[in-house]
């Protein structure tokens, strides 16, 4: 039978498509923008302002953004290699989708693609009155030019499909992608970002409805599924080696250390309770990609987390910016 050997997790922030500069960029971008607090509330960039962390002053200072920003790159690479190191015969990727794909008019809470291929193609092509920067970093997620249709284990996901059914979850399912329309970021940055085009490994997209709601699962459901994605691979014929990861995260667009740091915890000690009953309050915008990494680690819980790296990423005096983390079980 398939084995599940290894598991990752990796953020996909468009910080990781920027250059070092831009970095600082962002305090323009975000002083217009909508945020939530720690506690999951609605709040504005002012309010965040007036309540920012002491030494906000010193987690943003240029030589704290070069810094993290070297080892948010060193992350990734690290990340990189261990996949290739792994020798695996299929990844199945649990990523989210943000009005890319799925809408309101029908907005699936689990669903597994299991077509032969899936297409990335262009997107944030630079246009006229957009800010060149952004556009490019929101660019990194998608082909430069052209269109490519990467390899999906299709008979993997079938399989997966039928066990998860047979375990009582409602699965969603497509084969195709719309015409024109291609993967979304949380499995593009996979493929341009992470594995690199020249990597050619099958993969098994598992979209969750992370964002919006009303049916976002929760995390116990997450969880549960994760243990269930295991259950099917170990019962899918042949010697596969097959590897799961976890794309998005961690907190967002708020840094909430407290809460990454205990989610990275609870998943080294293998504490299921805690995983699962983790604040749902918390887990909206942004931070709602924690769902992702909370389905992998149900689904490698008979592994070691070996490493993770985890980077506060502060860019405005607000505290807002992204929780990078990156992360190897097997």
């Amino acid at each position: 039978m398939a084995r599940l050997t290894h598991g990752f997790g990796v953020s996909h922030t468009p910080m990781l498509n920027t250059e070092e500069e831009d970095w600082e960029r962002f305090a323009e971008r975000d002083a217009a923008g909508s945020f939530r607090d720690k506690s999951g509330a609605p709040t504005s960039y002012a309010e965040l302002l007036a309540r920012a962390p002491a030494d906000i002053a010193d987690l943003i200072a240029p030589d704290r953004l070069r810094e993290r920003y070297a080892a948010s790159l060193a992350g990734m690479e690290r990340t990189r290699r261990a996949i290739e190191a792994a020798q695996l015969d299929a990844l199945i990727v649990v990523g989210d989708d943000q009005k890319e794909l799925y809408h309101e008019d029908n907005l699936p809470s689990i669903l597994v693609y299991y077509g032969e291929t899936i297409r990335n193609v262009p997107r944030h092509i630079e246009k006229p009155n957009k800010v060149a920067w952004f556009q490019r970093a929101r660019g990194g997620y998608y082909e430069a030019e052209g269109v490519r249709d990467y390899p999906v284990d299709a008979g993997l996901a079938r399989h997966l499909i039928a066990e998860l059914v047979d375990r009582e979850f409602d699965i969603s399912t497509s084969d195709r992608l719309a015409d024109g329309v291609g993967e979304g970021h949380a499995f593009g940055f996979i493929h341009t970002r992470l594995m690199g085009r020249s990597m050619a490994l099958p993969i098994v997209p598992i979209c969750l409805n992370t964002y919006y709601p009303p049916n976002q699962p929760t995390p116990r459901r997450c969880y549960q599924l994760g243990r269930a994605i295991r259950a099917a691979v170990e019962n899918y014929p042949g010697d596969q080696r097959v590897g799961v990861i976890a794309s998005g995260g961690l907190s967002h667009f708020v840094v909430d250390e407290e809460l990454d740091r205990d989610l990275l915890d609870a998943m080294a000690r293998k504490d299921a309770e805690a995983l699962c009953t983790i604040d749902r309050a918390k887990l909206n915008s942004g931070s709602s990609e924690i769902r992702n990494w909370i389905c992998t680690a149900g689904a490698v819980e008979h592994l070691e987390m070996r490493w993770h790296d985890y980077m506060p990423c502060y860019r405005t005096p607000a505290g807002t910016g992204t929780g990078i983390a990156f992360a190897e079980w097997n």
